[in-house]
């Protein structure tokens, strides 16, 4: 007789298993790091699960800005780093949002559609540093960032599920009824740190992969670097334990990008070599946005962790 936790236990197995038996699966070296992973969906599935996500998510953040300078200028930065994607990577469909919200933040979905916040925008002071932000979202877009999580997700499942078919069915006072009641909900919640650490990783990776569409599109990639410098300030008060944030923090990030700048980008920073274009950024950006009203206040929907600028763990950020 089956009651209580092994009931439950026994129920939920079956009923992850019997979901997970109809998700394609496999594995597939990815275009862009160069290195093989299990992935859940193709890639036009990611093109149609970001098409179905972005369908009113925009209104959710005070809508898109109503200005077209700014929101164009964006689109058109975001699509010249587009065209340093590597080949391999499909024809995706890129789109690039300016959202009217004083969150300081910016998010990608799978398939290419990518939002960027006003209060973002704002904290910013050139064009490099707008690309450094745009080619991290892009590059959580190439990497497929959101098809790994998803497919770590099955495969933490898969465990469980298997765990907890085998407690509901095993006898009432076996050690496997008895060790694996404790267990489970261990395994559980220690799968789920092991894929924060993941999420860490892809922010680390993003860095990278966004720092090497920059310089394709001749941008000074040390944009990167001043981005993490104007969060870092903007991080300053209480936040959680790092081993338990879904995201690097910025000192943490700022240490990554300069080793990436010492190794790979030797004319970082050097302006007759890349481009910053500060004067077309308050042009195109800062002045047409200072002549609109105030972004929608957005505090009852984020989290006071201003460091958590990317949003591809639905992370958001106050602008106070």
């Amino acid at each position: 007789m089956i009651t209580g936790l092994s009931r439950w236990t026994k129920t939920l197995g079956m009923a992850l298993l019997g979901g997970l038996m109809i998700v394609p699966v496999g594995c597939s070296v990815n275009p862009a790091t160069g290195e093989r992973a299990f992935m859940i969906y193709s890639w036009e599935d990611e093109k149609r699960l970001g098409a179905e996500a972005a369908a009113g998510l925009a209104e959710q953040f005070g809508g898109e800005v109503d200005a077209e300078i700014p929101s164009d200028y964006v689109v058109d930065v975001g699509m010249k780093l587009t065209q340093g994607v590597e080949e391999g990577v499909p024809e995706l469909d890129w789109e690039f949002t300016l959202l009217n919200t004083d969150v300081i933040n910016a998010f990608a979905l799978p398939g290419g559609k990518i939002f960027f916040t006003r209060g973002l925008a704002e904290q910013l002071s050139d064009e490099a540093e707008m690309a450094g932000v745009l080619g991290h979202e892009i590059g959580h877009v190439t990497a497929r960032h959101g098809n790994q999580r998803m497919s770590k997700q099955l495969g933490l499942n898969v465990g469980i599920a298997l765990g907890a078919v085998a407690v509901g069915v095993s006898d009432t006072d076996s050690s496997v009824r008895q060790y694996g009641q404790l267990a489970l909900p261990a395994v559980a919640i220690g799968g789920n740190v092991v894929l924060l650490k993941y999420g860490r990783d892809d922010e680390s990776e993003a860095d990278m992969l966004g720092m090497r569409y920059m310089e394709r599109a001749g941008y000074d990639p040390s944009g990167q670097l001043r981005v993490m410098e104007v969060l870092q300030a903007a991080s300053e008060g209480p936040r959680t334990i790092e081993w338990l944030a879904t995201h690097p923090y910025p000192e943490t990030r700022i240490e990554r990008i300069e080793q990436i700048l010492r190794e790979q980008y030797p004319n970082a920073g050097d302006r007759s070599y890349y481009t910053i274009n500060s004067v077309e950024y308050q042009q195109k950006m800062l002045n047409p946005l200072s002549r609109l009203a105030p972004a929608p206040d957005a505090q009852t929907t984020l989290l006071d962790h201003p460091e958590l600028w990317c949003g591809h763990c639905r992370v958001f950020a106050s602008a106070d």
